[in-house]
């Protein structure tokens, strides 16, 4: 989760939201990493996780990524979370809850319909404090700054 804390600084100095994500393969070694870049990337798609499963899937040759565990600083949203399914990530890590737009325990708890042909493990809180203080220091300096970019003022990781 460290090192998924360092994609998300990088995501703020570069003025996007602070969330990062790392994906490892069965043996803890990084095959992938990713932070927030919709707004510099002029893709809404460019969310930390979905920019580190495609780097993976690239590096692997294959879209298809069992074994692997996603580490990420905030609760992925229902994109998010639909690439992890089509992915088959094994296993999501995630430390901060995102209430606005969290759909593992918060807004929409995707995964207790049962309808997914795919369901990861799940792990959530991991370094939470972390993570939710990375966030709320970018959203507070963007509230003093008096400048509230429509991209990167809404709290939807993006």
């Amino acid at each position: 989760m460290r090192q998924a804390l360092a994609q998300a600084e990088i995501a703020a100095e570069r003025d996007e939201v602070p969330v990062g994500a790392i994906l490892v393969d069965a043996a803890g070694l990084v095959i992938a990493a990713g932070h927030n870049q919709p707004i510099g990337a002029q893709d809404p798609s460019a969310h930390a996780e979905i920019v580190a499963l495609r780097a993976a899937a690239k590096k692997l040759g294959n879209y298809r990524l069992p074994g692997t565990t996603l580490y990420v600083t905030v609760e992925p949203c229902t994109m998010c979370l639909g690439a992890v399914v089509h992915a088959r990530v094994g296993r999501v890590v995630y430390g901060a809850t995102e209430p606005k737009t969290g759909a593992v325990e918060s807004a929409h708890r995707l995964f207790e319909t049962g309808e997914y042909n795919h369901k990861p493990e799940i792990v959530g809180g991991v370094l939470a404090d972390e993570c939710a203080a990375a966030m709320t220091a970018f959203f507070k300096r963007k509230r003093n700054s008096g400048r509230a970019d429509s991209g990167a003022a809404s709290h939807n990781k993006g």
